[in-house]
């Protein structure tokens, strides 16, 4: 069964008086792309992060966060006091200096001028951390479970069409007799204009006729596309990543199909290419986000 590159997962949970939120979501991409947000409390496990991430989801535009939210009265900021008083005493004096009486304002602005307020750094704490670690492994586990129903449904859209192109290839045969005598009888009506004494060696025409004819043969290119629809759906049937190699399969049968519509000259088959190329079209469309 095949897995999108389309998946999102969410854990919400506390640690102490920390409530953690942890997203993780994925889009289609040709390599692995990791993007996290982390506070700065643990950006020093950011790596781990990614080695887990890149080990389990192995392709896709990866979107990680991680937000904190205080539920306690505790702040990683602080009054700098010293910087205050010694802001204070300062334009007290200059005011006295001055004759300006001293008011309350003064405080502030002392708490507009620089380094008033210092900032705090906690260390992390590891119990902490080995507590989001194992909700970070079932974020990744719940993405993959969306990765694998988003999947069903591509393996689903992607069988109908393979089946449309091989109901399609099997269409082309009624008309293939037809067609072959159309060519006869073109050949034969361009022949006849331009001879002017009803000399014509019959033998070289038959001989043309049936190089002519074996260039136009589609036997071949028949059975090719036949063969590559059927691989293409024992590729599908693997568990493995298979998204890169069923876009180059998808190749191979863009390739047959556009051979058989070059040779067609019949109206009938090519109508029945033009929608054989659609179906393709739908099927190259969905393998963008196969994993």
């Amino acid at each position: 069964m095949i897995k999108s590159m389309t998946g999102y997962g969410k854990a919400e949970f506390e640690s102490g008086n920390k409530k953690i939120t942890l997203e993780l979501k994925s889009l289609n991409s040709k390599q692995l792309d990791i993007n996290s947000r982390l506070p700065m409390l643990y950006r020093e496990k950011d790596l781990i992060i990614r080695k887990e991430i890149s080990e389990k989801l192995i392709r896709g535009k990866v979107d990680f966060s991680l937000f904190l939210e205080n539920l306690g009265t505790e702040s990683n900021s602080a009054i700098n006091e010293s910087i205050v008083t010694a802001y204070f005493n300062q334009l007290s004096a200059l005011q006295t200096k001055l004759g300006l009486p001293v008011s309350e304002q003064i405080m502030q602005n002392v708490m507009r001028l620089p380094d008033t307020v210092k900032t705090v750094y906690e260390e992390l704490d590891e119990n902490e951390w080995l507590i989001i670690f194992a909700n970070i492994q079932k974020v990744i586990a719940t993405l993959e479970e969306f990765r694998v129903q988003e999947g069903a449904a591509l393996e689903k859209d992607i069988r109908s069409n393979i089946s449309d192109i091989q109901q399609l290839l099997s269409q082309i045969e009624p008309f293939e007799k037809q067609r072959i005598e159309n060519v006869k009888a073109k050949i034969q009506d361009g022949l006849n204009e331009i001879t002017l004494n009803g000399n014509m060696d019959k033998n070289r025409f038959e001989q043309e006729l049936i190089y002519y004819l074996e260039k136009l043969d589609i036997n071949e290119e028949k059975v090719r596309l036949t063969n590559h629809c059927e691989y293409f759906l024992e590729t599908l049937d693997n568990t493995q990543d298979v998204g890169k190699k069923l876009g180059f399969i998808a190749q191979e049968i863009g390739r047959e199909i556009n051979t058989i519509g070059s040779k067609a000259n019949e109206s009938n088959i090519q109508r029945l290419v033009v929608q054989m190329k659609d179906a393709l079209e739908r099927i190259k469309e969905q393998l963008l986000n196969v994993l």
